[in-house]
């Protein structure tokens, strides 16, 4: 049988690449958020939009990580999708912070 029939009903597993792609993406998406948010933005409205852009960043991970269609390490996946992309958008809430605090 070759590697990628399954067995017995399990999957076969993920890739690296279709793993890594997958939580990537969605950090990849924070920082466009990121990026969109302090170019167009008012200041006042920073932390707003931040918000939600980790809510869409959030349903993204769930959607990107559904879309593998592997249930095997799902929670690590999201999780790692989640934190990277709430590291990205907290970093930038933080230079922002001071670039408001500045003006």
């Amino acid at each position: 049988m070759s590697e990628t029939t399954p067995v017995s009903g399990d999957q076969p597993r993920l890739s690296r690449g279709a793993r890594f792609g997958s939580i990537g993406a969605i950090w990849l998406l924070s920082l466009v958020f990121a990026v969109i948010i302090a170019s167009v933005s008012h200041v006042d409205q920073y932390a707003t939009w931040l918000s939600l852009a980790l809510a869409a960043c959030v349903l993204g991970a769930l959607v990107a990580q559904l879309a593998t269609q592997q249930k095997d390490g799902f929670v690590d996946r999201l999780a790692a999708s989640v934190t990277g992309a709430f590291i990205v958008l907290g970093v930038t809430g933080g230079i922002l912070a001071i670039v408001a605090a500045s003006q």
